[in-house]
């Protein structure tokens, strides 16, 4: 049973959640003197939160608004496409291990992919009519 969404859009929950996440995955490999367990920490804190911006992003675009695409969700695109960019570029031009590189790698098209995501599925929420809550189908438990 869908359940009506009665937050508005964001914007600084998505991208906080990109960096987070990419900086948590480069943190877990840029190494130093990590210990095996800090490193494998650091990665499944990075796979939550990857998880959790997912979730958000999925949140954001399928959410019901009178008037379509908005100004937020532009935001929200060209912020998800900067961190792609950044993350190529940093990862091209960084002097850095080549597990680093491989992880900015990563990072660049996780974020582009979620950008593209992003788009279909707000684009999909617009254009599909919106259910009327009093004339839906009621489930029984």
């Amino acid at each position: 049973m869908d359940v009506e969404e009665r937050r508005g859009a964001r914007v600084g929950t998505v991208s906080g959640l990109a960096l987070l996440a990419g900086g948590t995955a480069v943190a877990a490999v840029a190494g130093g003197t990590h210990s095996i367990f800090a490193t494998v920490l650091l990665g499944m804190l990075a796979v939550g939160m990857g998880h959790a911006l997912l979730m958000e992003i999925r949140r954001q675009a399928r959410r019901r608004t009178l008037g379509g695409w908005a100004a937020k969700d532009t935001i929200n695109t060209v912020l998800l496409a900067s961190w792609a960019t950044g993350a190529l570029t940093a990862t091209l031009l960084a002097v850095a291990p080549a597990m680093v590189r491989a992880v900015g790698a990563l990072l660049s098209l996780g974020y582009a992919v979620s950008c593209a995501y992003f788009v279909r599925e707000r684009r999909r929420a617009i254009i599909s009519p919106a259910t009327d809550v009093a004339s839906a189908p009621i489930e029984s438990a």
